[in-house]
């Protein structure tokens, strides 16, 4: 796709030699990116291409606007500074800032051969679309067609609806192989009542009654019947995907179902970046410190360079910073890969000062890396090598807010407690799992739900602001079964007042606040 020449500008001469050169470097430690296409924008172009989220070919949507004046005025105001932006897409494209300094445009650009090598290598992409571009300018074409056809503010108002809904997808789904279906036994087609009951084999007759027992018989046979229910339900299994369950099912006309296969197909997109974000920022960070400080740097532009580079990586109480902990999570890594800080032997020894000093010269710190950045998200890299000495080393902690002052304050140094509330804080971006259950609820055509509570009870208005977008989409009542306060509830929306109900012939939702 040719960029509207316009919008961007090339590169000038010098940062051309600049671009060859760190390319060149590159390829030389092992990084393996698509081609790269680097253009130059003002403030305001790059505001309005991360307002899009990249692709300023985007369908028109008001949200966009909000997030341009939101980037542009703490741009103005001196609240933030985009410095780059690098799509995922083949070529990669990236947009330098004019404004930055010659050192910052040296940073960024090692930066994005960081990012186009992860976005090329790590599995959480292998199934996005390469070609993304061409892909949402066409969805922009199609949304536009609809506009004219049927009208700016009815799209408008159903593109709301489904965006409050962008979340409810199966982030994992691309990496599942779905088994085709297979021929069903003719019994299986039968009444429960008319089904034969399996038994166990018995070698003599006088053993059967000790070998199926009527208790036995009586619990199989409602093992049957249970089975039988579910079998009458659509999905026969509870879905994530909510969003294809929508498309498939909801009685939509083809514009709208068209617009919703939009959303879900973007959302899909944008979901590697959501469970890669440590991991994605930490590599690029690693690669441009390696190269701006071994390789492109000049004498005189180390101080501007750490300067930055600390602004970067700075951390603030209340906040992770995922360029701060990527990045020193894969220097721990590649050092404990370089002395041998693995294995039975290293966790067996529980002397401090042996810890320490522990270095088997292994030398494999950098093969490490470029498998970790293969193989993981930020959910197994944080379970499987944020360690005690790291927690101890990043100097990490929960916080809480105080009950009588209402400020931040440090709540637990505790290993376990430090790491378990990361990976709850990563697990589905930190948002609810929410399955559909039953697209035929109580036999009346009603929406059933179901929440995945792990721990912690769902925002109840913000439930309720879902299902009332769920319902204009259903167009039937929508049900959501969860635990409240520890007890069982069934949340109710069917277009009037909300309620919270004690659920009657509804499974008690999954809990997980146990493991």
């Amino acid at each position: 796709m040719v960029m509207d020449p316009r919008l961007t500008s090339e590169l000038t001469p010098e940062l051309k030699k600049i671009v060859r050169e760190i390319e060149s470097q590159c390829r030389e430690l092992g990084l393996d990116f698509f081609p790269v296409i680097f253009e130059m924008v003002d403030y305001q172009q790059m505001s309005e291409i991360a307002a899009y989220g990249g692709f300023p070919t985007r369908y028109p949507h008001w949200r966009f606007g909000m997030e341009y004046e939101h980037l542009s005025k703490s741009y103005e105001y001196g609240l933030s500074l985009i410095y780059e932006m690098v799509i995922n897409n083949d070529p990669c494209y990236a947009y330098l800032l004019k404004s930055n300094s010659l050192v910052d445009q040296k940073t960024v650009i090692a930066h994005v051969y960081g990012h186009c090598d992860f976005f090329k290598n790590n599995y959480c992409f292998q199934h996005t679309n390469r070609k993304m571009l061409d892909e949402m300018a066409n969805h922009g074409s199609r949304v536009r067609r609809y506009i004219e056809e049927i009208g700016h503010d009815e799209v408008e108002s159903f593109i709301d609806t489904c965006l409050t809904l962008e979340n409810l997808i199966d982030q994992h789904a691309p990496h599942i192989r779905r088994e085709p279906k297979t021929l069903r036994d003719p019994d299986e087609t039968l009444p429960p009542d008319k089904r034969p009951i399996p038994k166990l084999p018995t070698q003599r007759s006088y053993m059967e009654g000790y070998i199926n027992p009527e208790s036995y018989l009586k619990q199989q046979q409602e093992k049957i019947a249970k089975e039988f229910e579910r079998e009458k339900r659509f999905p026969e299994s509870p879905r994530r995907d909510v969003l294809q369950f929508l498309i498939d099912h909801a009685p939509l006309s083809s514009w709208q179902r068209d617009v919703l296969s939009i959303v879900r197909e973007e959302a899909y997109y944008f979901a590697p970046q959501g469970q890669t974000k440590i991991m994605n920022e930490g590599w690029a960070v690693y690669w441009h410190s390696k190269l701006m400080t071994e390789f492109v740097l000049n004498d005189s532009e180390v101080i501007d360079y750490c300067d930055h580079y600390a602004g970067v990586t700075a951390t603030s109480g209340m906040r992770l910073n995922p360029y701060k902990v990527g990045v020193e999570l894969m220097r721990h890594i590649e050092n404990r890969w370089n002395k041998g800080r693995f294995g039975i032997d290293y966790m067996l020894c529980d002397d401090p000062a042996i810890r320490k000093s522990w270095n088997t010269h292994y030398n494999q710190g950098r093969q490490k890396l470029f498998e970790v950045r293969k193989f993981h998200n930020d959910i197994t890299f944080i379970d499987e090598f944020l360690d005690e000495d790291f927690c101890e080393e990043a100097k990490l902690f929960t916080w809480a807010a105080d009950r009588r002052t209402g400020q931040a304050v440090i709540h637990d140094r505790d290993f376990p407690a430090i790491k378990k509330e990361l990976l709850d804080a990563l697990t589905n971006f930190g948002q609810p799992v929410i399955e559909v259950v039953d697209g035929n609820f109580r036999n009346r055509g009603e929406l059933l739900l179901s929440h995945k509570h792990q721990g912690k009870d769902l925002k109840v208005d913000w439930a309720m602001e879902t299902m009332s977008s769920l319902f204009k989409i259903w167009n039937r009542p929508v049900n959501l079964s969860t635990i409240l306060e520890g007890e069982a509830r069934l949340l109710v929306f069917d277009g009037g007042e909300p309620r919270i109900e004690k659920p009657s012939g509804v499974e008690e939702p999954a809990s997980e606040a146990g493991r």
